[in-house]
């Protein structure tokens, strides 16, 4: 998007769900516009290594704590509310309930000038009380807002199309993937999609709205289509043969999430509030937002074009955000056993270390490209095994990829692993978000020893809950020798490689040199590697 010229009166804007899609796309939008920008995060580490962290100020809190929201408010002008509950139970709409009012609380005692928040289309023909769990929950935290006593935006969205929008990811891979395909029946089902930038587009203007608006605003792209359409316009603007796409009524929205993790990289705990939304007819009943945010001549920006956009985006890996920058819910958030907080109790280790013949440098090079399309550099049925394993039991599977194919950063999602710590060039530290009876990380690190000769270090920690921890670890022990093992050599002969250290007839002396431990103990305060 074109860099305007900054206002002449910049706000304090806060930004809560910066760690997502959309607020890790909105903060650079509000900071190029001259504004001062302070991200709220529960893990403000995750945001440490984006390009704008050192322009933003970052603070520690969560939604849901009034002790860390007060402060985080106080001298706001205007409160973003971008944070959505995307699990399935039973307790996520009073979790979205209580966030919403306890924002609302400490944002009018706070003194803040406007509430914004990004919510989802609804249909004007069926009662409330009649929408999808996840739908009911958007309506119900934009009605906690609007009550607030402080004026605000709330702006309504049907289906989003960007790189990296779960909408567009599972557009895409349907399509990609599924020349002939049978569908649920809300494939006839009418959408109005929008473009992701005119999502920040009416974001950004809804900051400097009058104080006397305190309404909805309903958003969407100039195209009315059916998601049958979508498809098709997608291979067309793809350069795809022309899908054959038939509808049948049996597919339940559960059946429906089921099919969609199955084909594509989105989990089906995510997939099912998606399609759950799919069911009903989403388009935009007014366009009143144009009053406060005018339309230009390229936008809305229309669903080919938008298309378009995001696909180039995607071929020139130039990704910022994606669906899965927003944290797992239910995934691990303990300590990791080497903080000097961690409680301690049983913890396995397995350590392979090896010398290998090319620079750190090189080394790191590989390291940090690992996953996605590289993979795991040992066993690969193996590591597709666990990845189906993970889908059928509800997790995220080896399918999430990366968000860049060559550099990581902190939060970035890594097939079923996200990324903890960076040490740039010379550590990386992933945390397991795969299904597990217990915590995991994996960590790898290019350094020299003594001699001054490169060592490429790995070690695999578990650190089990209950009896079926236990079990788990000593039935995938066996395999260790073959996965980790093999992950620690062929990371070291990648290495060589592109060095051309590595010779016809196999790995150097250098790299020969390996060892290896697997332990055990009732850990405290392990050292850090």
């Amino acid at each position: 998007m074109a860099t305007p010229s900054p206002p002449s009166d910049p706000l304090r804007c806060l930004v809560t769900g910066a760690t997502g899609y959309i607020g890790g796309r909105l903060v650079p939008e509000l900071l190029s516009r001259g504004h001062q920008v302070r991200c709220l995060a529960r893990s403000p580490h995750k945001l440490t290594d984006l390009p704008w962290s050192g322009e933003a100020e970052i603070v520690r809190g969560d939604v849901t704590d009034p002790e860390s929201l007060g402060p985080a408010l106080r001298g706001i002008d205007v409160a973003y509310y971008l944070v959505h509950s995307m699990t399935s139970g039973t307790d996520f709409e009073r979790a979205d309930r209580r966030a919403a009012r306890t924002f609302a609380a400490e944002a009018r005692a706070a003194g803040v000038r406007r509430i914004v928040y990004l919510g989802g289309l609804v249909p004007t023909d069926i009662p409330v009380r009649e929408l999808s769990p996840h739908l009911r929950s958007r309506t119900e935290v934009g009605r906690i807002l609007l009550d607030s006593g402080v004026p605000t935006t709330v702006l309504r969205a049907a289906v989003v199309i960007g790189s990296g929008s779960a909408s567009f990811e599972m557009l895409r891979y349907l399509t990609e993937r599924l020349p002939v395909m049978v569908t649920p029946s809300w494939v006839g089902t009418r959408v109005q999609p929008i473009a992701v930038r005119d999502v920040l587009r009416y974001l950004v203007g809804s900051a400097t709205m009058p104080d006397d608006v305190n309404r909805t605003f309903d958003i969407g792209g100039p195209d009315l289509l059916t998601y049958r359409e979508m498809m098709i316009r997608y291979a067309s603007v793809a350069g795809l043969p022309r899908r054959l796409i038939v509808s049948v009524p049996m597919l339940t929205p559960r059946l429906s999430s089921q099919w969609i993790g199955l084909v594509t990289p989105v989990p089906a705990s995510l997939a099912r509030p998606l399609a759950e939304s799919l069911r009903y007819e989403v388009v935009c009943s007014e366009h009143d937002i144009k009053r406060y945010v005018p339309d230009r001549p390229e936008s809305p920006i229309p669903f080919d074009r938008a298309l378009d956009l995001a696909l180039r985006r995607v071929r020139d890996a130039q990704v910022t955000t994606r669906w899965s920058s927003a944290s797992l819910p239910g995934a691990p958030s303990d300590p990791l056993p080497t903080d000097p907080g961690w409680a301690g109790g049983s913890l396995y280790t397995d350590r392979r270390s090896r010398t290998v013949d090319a620079s750190p440098d090189a080394l790191w090079r590989v390291i940090e490209g690992v996953g996605g399309e590289n993979g795991w550099y040992s066993f690969p049925l193996a590591w597709a095994v666990r990845g189906w394993f993970d889908r059928l039991v509800g997790g995220v599977g080896l399918r999430r990829g990366r968000r860049d194919a060559e550099r990581l950063r902190v939060g970035d999602a890594l097939d079923f692993w996200r990324v903890e710590e960076i040490e740039r060039g010379r550590l990386l530290r992933l945390r397991a978000e795969m299904r597990l009876p217990g915590l995991a990380w994996l960590e790898m690190a290019a350094d020299r020893d003594g001699d001054g000769r490169t060592r490429y270090r790995q070690r695999a920690l578990f650190h089990p809950r209950g009896l079926a921890g236990q079990v788990y670890w000593w039935s995938v022990a066996p395999f260790h020798a073959v996965v980790f093992g093999g992950m620690a050599r062929n990371i070291a002969r990648t290495a060589e490689k592109a060095a051309g250290t590595l010779g016809p007839e196999g790995p150097s002396r250098a790299g020969a040199q390996a060892d290896a431990s697997i332990t055990w103990r009732s850990a405290r305060k392990p050292r850090r590697m």
